[in-house]
């Protein structure tokens, strides 16, 4: 799957997203409703101060009595106790509002890190086909910002909604016990202030979407630039980099502004209804005054109220609008959970614990975009203990073939077998418990040496850690670190020489002790002193071991006990360096000739 082309098809479908986000939302249950309850008086406060003018202005300012169930309000008990009330009010809803904020960021939070955790187990998951159709910034835009954008907002977003809607029906409750006929204008005329939120949802999801496949196109750009840093500087590529990325900013806001358009005049226009709302309001209370059907202070307690009401229904319609994104970020994050690798575990799926016969290459044809094929019918043996090395023009298919044996990606037809099984039919984990792998350019993470060749072997003990180092000729220049197997290295081992960093695979893979060894190139980007030793550390790692060796330099597999000559996705020769020189036109003896006609060594 593309994530840049991504459809998120239940952006709307609430059911659906609610069942998805509730076992993460099950646990937390209980401080979700303390948070939620106290979004409820935090709410209804905001008509405490509304509701005290009336009794204020009535009984305070204009001098006239109020009794309630008997007992008398005087004007001296109100004016001393309505200031304190007020007081009193504002400090238990700042404590309620500090309380709700805490657990609001302790959910949002909590949520957000169990869906990253999860997000990254699947993201560990997936085969390489994945890794190839997506760039990283668009992986990290998707599996780092949308899990934030639907997790930590939601549960703000639904607080808010509690505390507005208190709030919204605690002003209300007001507008009705000063008036119930100015209520009706009043709500009515809000209600329509409301309505332009349902407008809006389907530009949201579309810049949304949009707007994340720009943000994954920028992180790729930065990462391409950090990595690639010394290629930018040698092509002197920083101008056209610096238009690229400029490019991406101008795209980026002239999203943002696509939605401001849209969205930035609900508020202009809510607030003009609102203000019309509230000039009849005001026209229609001077009639009641005048009428005698209504005291100043109600109408007074009735405009507070009104005005008050404007906010919570402002933020209403802000926060529906937002949950709106909150929505297409949270689809977006379970169509990820929903990627289903196409490389799996049978149900019924066999160990493999060695090899012990042979593993075999049956009419195997491969592809990696469907109906453009890059290997043909490609068979061959390998013996338990024989080294195989691969040859061929570059892009001629040598190291997909490799790729195919720990299923990296698996074939469109035939078969692989190893002692007369299937690949696919051993579990995934070990069949590449089996396999160790050398690459051109290998990966180290960040960490010490000692971290990165115990990814071999987490449990080895310090004696196989120093067979290991000794082998892989480790120890020639550990001893020139301060730290020596604990120095810390950094990000892909960058502080390291190409050569230093080849022994740290080739310990990594020593250490893991498996069967059958796969070197691509592994020695290819190393100058002559470095390919020496580095050979010598791959000769320890190939004892006693089953071996596919992928290699330019022709003279490193002179003894191989079968050469396979791979072009154009087609197996052409096949035979030991003896056997192929003898073929004549043979096109390994024709790259070994080219290969050495200049060196003064006779071929």
């Amino acid at each position: 799957m593309k994530l840049a082309k991504t459809q998120t098809v239940n952006a709307f479908n609430y059911a659906f997203l609610s069942r998805r986000i509730f076992p993460y939302i099950k646990p937390l249950i209980p401080r979700m409703t303390i948070a939620f309850v106290l979004a409820i008086p935090l709410g209804l406060l905001d008509g405490a101060t509304a509701f005290a003018l009336k009794p204020y202005i009535d009984v305070v300012v204009n001098g006239n009595p109020m009794v309630i169930r008997g007992f008398e309000l005087t004007r001296d008990l109100l004016a001393n106790l309505i200031p304190w009330l007020i007081v009193a009010f504002a400090v238990v809803q700042g404590l309620l509002k500090y309380t709700n904020s805490y657990l609001t960021d302790w959910l949002s939070n909590k949520i957000s890190n169990s869906i990253k955790i999860d997000l990254f187990k699947k993201l560990t998951s997936l085969d390489s086909k994945f890794f190839d159709e997506n760039s990283s910034g668009i992986v990290l835009s998707r599996f780092l910002n949308d899990p934030d954008t639907a997790s930590k907002s939601v549960i703000d977003s639904i607080k808010t909604l509690i505390t507005c809607a208190t709030g919204a029906m605690g002003l209300i409750a007001v507008l009705l016990y000063n008036s119930w006929k100015l209520a009706l204008v009043g709500v009515v005329v809000l209600v329509i202030a409301f309505l332009p939120v349902a407008f809006i949802r389907k530009k949201i999801k579309q810049v949304s979407n949009d707007t994340m496949a720009l943000t994954g196109g920028i992180n790729t750009n930065f990462n391409e630039t950090y990595h690639g840093n010394k290629i930018m500087t040698g092509y002197s590529l920083q101008n056209s980099l610096n238009a690229k990325f400029q490019g991406q900013i101008h795209k980026f806001f002239a999203l943002a502004m696509s939605l401001t358009k849209r969205v930035g005049w609900m508020s202009p226009i809510m607030y003009l209804i609102a203000s019309i709302g509230v000039a009849i309001v005001m026209l229609f209370g001077n009639h009641l005054i005048i009428s005698g059907e209504m005291t100043t202070g109600s109408f007074a307690s009735f405009i507070t109220s009104l005005l008050l009401l404007y906010k919570p229904i402002k933020d209403l319609g802000r926060t529906l609008t937002n949950l709106q994104n909150v929505f297409v970020a949270m689809s977006r994050v379970f169509e990820l959970f929903d990627l289903t690798p196409e490389i799996a575990d049978k149900k019924d799926s066999k160990e493999l614990s060695n090899i012990n016969e042979s593993i075999d290459f049956k009419n195997v044809y491969f592809e990696y975009e469907e109906n453009n094929p890059v290997l043909f019918d490609i068979t061959l043996s390998v013996k338990k203990g024989q080294t195989i090395a691969l040859v061929g023009n570059s892009g001629g298919g040598k190291s997909t073939i490799v790729s195919l044996l720990p299923r990296f990606y698996d074939i469109k037809s035939g078969s692989i077998e190893i002692d007369g099984i299937d690949i696919r039919d051993y579990s995934l984990s070990s069949l590449r418990g089996n396999i160790s792998e050398v690459f051109q350019d290998n990966f180290l993470f960040s960490g010490t040496i000692r971290e990165n060749i115990l990814m071999g072997k987490p449990d080895a003990n310090e004696e196989e850690l120093n067979e290991v180092i000794k082998g892989a000729h480790l120890d020639e220049f550990l001893h020139t670190l301060e730290c020596g197997v604990d120095t810390v290295i950094g990000e892909r081992g960058t502080t390291l020489s190409g050569g230093q960093r080849q022994r740290v695979a080739i310990a990594r893979a020593m250490i893991k002790d498996a069967p059958i060894i796969i070197l691509d190139e592994a020695t290819s980007a190393l100058d002559n002193k470095s390919e020496a030793i580095v050979q010598k550390a791959l000769e320890n790692l190939m004892k006693d071991k089953t071996v596919f060796v992928i290699a330019h330099r022709l003279s490193t597999i002179k003894n191989a006990d079968k050469i396979l000559v791979i072009n154009d996705g087609r197996l052409t020769e096949e035979g030991t360096h003896e056997e192929l020189l003898r073929i004549e036109n043979g096109q390994y003896k024709y790259l070994y000739e080219m290969q050495f006609q200049n060196t003064g060594i006779s071929a």
